[in-house]
């Protein structure tokens, strides 16, 4: 049984990007001169602004996977029904809940003051909002009548339209709770129904592909059209004056009907890549809404001559999941994504309105006339890389795809498919790139072939620059490839389980190197010379590429090795593998230090240029999550793992995390374009306590752990406060008193008070306050007072002044000597309190702070007093000890390290 289970220690839930809608129909609203869409995301939903698909907020995280939205009659208020719960959220509030249900809400329609819900279980409910009270309940057969749809036809007074799986209609009077009428039907499923722009006449969308625009008041059919795409699963009525309905199907192809001549008037073909599940006009607008399982949500505008219409708008993430993750350098505004939907997309992480989208393939789609424009695009991305350091004169980006025999270079700038196509000499002998790389300069690229071919191009020209070994550089695939700093070595793994370092310029073989088993994947970090690499075996490897050597093998995962990503700074390596995990391994101790498990395995990570952030993509999954670096914005004491560590399932983040306990990932996210982190309560767990830190061993010199902020600037608060002085004092108003003087008399006359009337004797007094009188002892000193009356350790006193912070330490030190309030006896006891941490090697940093100031404020009355020879004496050889321990294991370290990096066995 293991000994210890915990979440993760540094790398805690933020928030989701990529993600616009589902297979959710949306809803939409008019509010005033603006219209709203709501849109189901996960277990959360999207509020948007319609004139330019804004994100005007995103909705709490709710318990499970939210099935169907609606906005109220005013487009203010979002209800939102998961399992057998409706929700009603004003902006991101939660206002009311309402409970009943017994089975699962698939339908929800607002009208008035009322809302009306269906469930799985084929019961109808009526909610009055306003009292949050249930108002009335109807039970259907399932035998017979099958709800599946219902609408509110215009001008019928407490009357709903109910649609079945059976075919037939049914008009209910909500306030009695009674049948109007029966509609017979078609003979097909009732999939779904619309008011049109007339009165007493909607639209009807049948399971066999009929629309239907149908007379309530007559019950007679008045138009029958037939889509060949199957099943109608959408309907909308153009509402500006043209007589048109618009039907959505399941392949992703939007019909439009003429009313007036009865016939078909244009196809939108490949609306979606997939099933279109909401439509809808816009009121007064030749606009159309569309959205589906996609995830895409686009604006569609009628303005064309033969009445078709065009893309005005969207907002798409990606409709397959991401298998590539690349932040953009420098500042990691951006992240690259390549998808299953054969589309390279970059997303921002700090608004939601940057970057976002997707690079254009138009140059080489248009060379095809039919098809779907998925199949017009290039294959899915195996591999893709991004150096920016020549974005701005020509392409900065190169991918590999599946089967495909060309290296394709992308226009950062642009967003766009570059110019180049980069094809291999050995392409005719059926090879393929499997993994591409760029030099820090941005001139070069260097493709490693499925034939274990490696070559080199040009990227302003695209031409061939050369060729690496003869007759090819490995014997199996080539699975990694990266270059130095300098364009001085080229470093290739392969699936013959070799590790290779070449020469740039004269493609020779410098150095080879054997390993165990097949290379998986490499990532190589050019700041520290670091190569990571993850073999079939299921272990990663770190290779010092300065001196051709491994330095570190980690052991632990269980399944194919996906990914893996250097912290900026090298010192971490994070994996992750198809076993659920991700590790983050310690370098210099070559310890796994963090270890948690997700839902879905991870099939790409990387870590921003900055450190704050990771992010992950997962199977199965269209999103990019993001982890905060809690040791960025806060101090994390990390040791490694135990053998019997057992790690926790942490869930996935969503577009805004969930206030309290059940996330318990120490963050949460203040707005959807905001970007900011605010620590919350509960996470003792994921730190050490804030005690006493003890040395590891005898002779250590041990920090306080305590951020720089702390400690950093005692000696030069005098300086902050002198530059942060207001250039004009603020002045204060002439106030009267409650109650004015008057003079005896008859008549009131109030006493003028100048400073000529202040008596003589009142102005020669003096108004210095003696301090030393009104003073109260304060904890610190009566802490230091006890310590050295008992003649203990000074580690209370110390921890008092931790908890403080850079003015209230000031104060304290301050106030030590007599002038202060305070005694020569508490100057001597701080004094002892330096020469107690100096001997024991604790807090290091805080004392040499500390002493400093000391120093300042008090040096002329240790000066001037003998008593203070001896000790000052004593606390000078100890300090000075200290230093030359530091000093001297700090050469020592410099040689072996400067040793192991040029030594040659």
């Amino acid at each position: 049984m293991a000994s210890s289970n915990s979440k993760s220690q540094i790398f805690g839930a933020f928030r989701a990007i990529g993600f616009c809608c589902n297979h959710v129909p949306f809803s939409l609203k008019t509010k005033g001169t603006e219209t709203f869409v709501v849109t189901a995301v996960g277990r959360t939903f999207h509020y948007y602004q319609c004139d330019k698909l804004r994100l005007v907020f995103v909705g709490n995280a709710q318990p499970e996977l939210i099935q169907c939205v609606a906005l109220n009659h005013d487009g203010a208020g979002v209800f939102a029904a998961y399992k057998n719960v409706i929700k009603l959220f004003v902006r991101a509030t939660e206002k009311s809940t309402f409970l009943g249900h017994e089975g699962d809400v698939h339908t929800l329609l607002p009208f008035g003051d009322h809302l009306l819900s269906i469930d799985s279980e084929n019961c109808l409910k009526i909610w009055d909002v306003r009292e949050k009270e249930l108002y009335g309940e109807v039970h259907f057969d399932l035998a017979t009548f099958l709800v599946t749809c219902a609408v509110h036809p215009s001008t019928y007074l407490n009357k709903i339209l109910l649609g079945s799986r059976q075919g037939a209609l049914q008009l209910w009077n909500v306030h009695t709770n009674t049948m109007v009428y029966t509609f017979k039907g078609w003979g097909s499923a009732v999939m779904t129904l619309a008011q049109s722009t007339a009165i007493d006449v909607v639209g009807v969308g049948l399971e066999s592909g009929c629309v239907l625009i149908h007379n309530l008041r007559y019950d007679e059919t008045l138009m029958k059209f037939q889509q060949d795409w199957g099943p109608v699963t959408a309907i909308s009525f153009r509402q500006d004056g043209i007589n048109t309905v618009a039907s959505a199907s399941p392949s992703g192809h939007i019909a439009v009907w003429d009313l007036d001549k009865r016939q078909l008037c244009c196809v939108m073909r490949s609306a979606h890549n997939g099933a279109v599940t909401g439509l809808q006009f816009l009121a007064s607008q030749p606009l159309m809404v569309t959205s589906g399982p996609d995830n895409a949500l686009r604006m569609w505008i009628f303005d064309q001559s033969d009445g078709s219409a065009r893309l005005l708008r969207s907002r798409c993430g990606h409709s397959a999941p991401p298998m590539k993750l690349r932040y953009l350098c420098p500042g990691g505004r951006g992240i690259m994504s390549a998808g299953l939907d054969n589309s390279l997309r970059i997303f921002s992480v700090t608004r939601d309105v940057e970057l976002n989208a997707e690079f254009s393939q138009g140059a080489l789609m248009k060379k095809r006339q039919r098809g779907k424009p998925e199949a017009l695009k290039l294959p899915p991305i195996v591999d893709f890389v991004v150096e920016d350091a020549r974005r701005y004169e020509w392409d900065s980006v190169v991918s590999c795809h599946v089967g495909h025999k060309a290296v394709h270079t992308w226009n950062l700038q642009n967003k766009t498919v570059g110019k180049h196509s980069l094809v291999s000499v050995h392409s005719n002998e059926g090879a393929t790139p499997s993994c591409v790389c760029i030099t820090g300069c941005g001139n070069f690229a260097v493709v490693g072939m499925t034939s274990g071919h490696l070559e080199m191009f040009n990227m302003q020209s695209g031409l061939h620059r050369g060729e690496f070994g003869e007759p090819r550089a490995h014997t199996g695939c080539v699975r990694g490839v990266a270059v130095d700093a300098l364009n001085m070595e080229v470093f290739s793994g392969s699936a013959d389980k070799t590790i290779k370092c070449w020469s740039f310029y004269g493609k020779k073989l410098l150095h080879s190197l054997k390993l165990e088993s097949p290379v998986s994947s490499m990532v190589y970090h050019r700041e520290s010379s670091m190569l990571a690499v993850s073999c079939d075996n299921f272990v990663v490897l770190v290779i010092d590429t300065d001196t051709k050597r491994v330095v570190r093998k980690f052991n632990g995962h269980g399944n194919r090795i996906m990914d893996m990503a250097f912290s900026p700074d090298a010192r971490w390596l994070v994996s992750t593998s198809m076993d659920c995990t991700i590790r983050t391994w310690d370098l210099p101790s070559g310890r796994l230090i963090d270890y948690f498990l997700v839902e879905s395995p991870a099939t790409s990570i990387a870590f921003s240029p900055t450190g704050d952030f990771l992010a992950t993509s997962h199977v199965d999954d269209l999103g990019i999550y993001l982890w905060c670096n809690r040791s960025v914005y806060s101090h994390l004491s990390l040791r490694p793992l135990p053998a019997d560590f057992v790690p926790l399932l942490v869930d996935l983040p969503s577009s805004v995390v969930l206030d309290g306990e059940e996330e318990s990932n120490g963050w949460k996210e203040r707005g959807p374009e905001e970007g900011h982190l605010q620590e919350v309560k509960g996470q003792d767990e994921l730190t050490e306590e804030q005690g006493e830190v003890v040395p590891i061993s005898k002779g250590l010199l041990t920090l306080s752990a305590l951020p720089k902020s702390r400690w950093h600037n005692l000696e030069l608060l005098d300086t902050i406060r002198l530059r942060n002085k207001p250039i004009e004092p603020p002045k204060q108003p002439k106030e009267a008193p409650f109650f004015l003087p008057t003079l005896p008399g008859l008549e009131p006359k109030f006493i003028s008070l100048s400073d000529n009337d202040i008596p003589v004797n009142e102005c020669s007094a003096s108004r210095i306050v003696n301090l030393g009188k009104l003073k109260p002892v304060t904890e610190f000193v009566r802490s230091l007072q006890k310590c050295a009356s008992t003649g203990g350790s000074f580690g209370p006193a110390v921890e008092i002044l931790k908890g403080m912070g850079p003015a209230a330490i000031e104060g304290e030190i301050r106030g030590l000597s007599p002038e202060g309030g305070g005694s020569v006896e508490q100057l001597e006891f701080f004094v002892r309190l330096l020469l107690d941490q100096i001997k024991m090697g604790t807090n290091f940093e805080l004392v040499e702070a500390y002493m400093g100031l000391f120093l300042k404020l008090h040096l002329d009355t240790l000066t001037r007093s003998a008593a203070f020879v001896p000790l000052m004496e004593q606390l000078l050889q100890h300090h000075k000890g200290a230093w030359q321990q530091l000093q001297t294991d700090m050469n020592r370290g410099a040689c072996l390290l400067g040793y192991c990096r040029s030594a040659t066995v």
